[in-house]
């Protein structure tokens, strides 16, 4: 792929780079008052959720830990093919923790679904949800977040982490993928 086929994919930009880092500092700030002085476990799905874990992680002023998983229902395309593969699981008793897990993008909710399911079947002290994204429109399994960054519309995004074939995610904003 051409720079100029990669640029040419960039629709537009919907959230810039400063966008996102205030909504992280105000989620991060959130989070530290009402987890302070417990045990808390931030838990990434990865790949897409790596650079908003990481920036969340900074702007928590609390003691936290941090654990990941991997799971997939998208496959090199741009629509979920429905089958969540949980590829890499964690390998921490999660029992005695107050877990957030923090994810991308809440898309059809079947991924974040099987993986909660997972997760509260391990008995945390609490769970709850935390995502960058969150894309109502096209929720097929029951599940919201506990906590959204961004609402958006049903457009196919990328950067901040999140990628169309792997590629973008290294995007300091995110942006709608030009799919034609």
């Amino acid at each position: 792929m051409t720079q100029q086929e990669y640029q040419s994919k960039i629709k537009r930009v919907l959230f810039t780079e400063d966008e996102i880092h205030a909504a992280v500092r105000r989620a991060g700030k959130k989070i530290s008052r009402d987890y302070a002085e417990k045990p808390l476990l931030l838990v990434s799905i990865l790949n897409g959720a790596f650079v908003f874990l990481a920036d969340l992680c900074r702007a928590i002023t609390i003691p936290c830990e941090i654990a990941f998983m991997c799971a997939k229902s998208y496959y090199n395309g741009t629509s979920s093919s429905g089958i969540v593969n949980i590829t890499m699981d964690l390998t921490l008793d999660i029992k005695d923790y107050h877990v957030i897990l923090v994810e991308d993008i809440i898309d059809t909710g079947r991924t974040l679904h099987d993986v909660a399911e997972l997760l509260k079947a391990r008995h945390p002290l609490s769970l709850k949800i935390v995502t960058l994204l969150d894309k109502p429109d096209r929720r097929i399994a029951r599940i919201d977040a506990d906590m959204s960054l961004f609402t958006i519309p049903d457009h196919f995004v990328i950067g901040y982490g999140l990628d169309c074939g792997e590629k973008y995610r290294n995007l300091p904003y995110i942006a709608e993928y030009e799919e034609s």
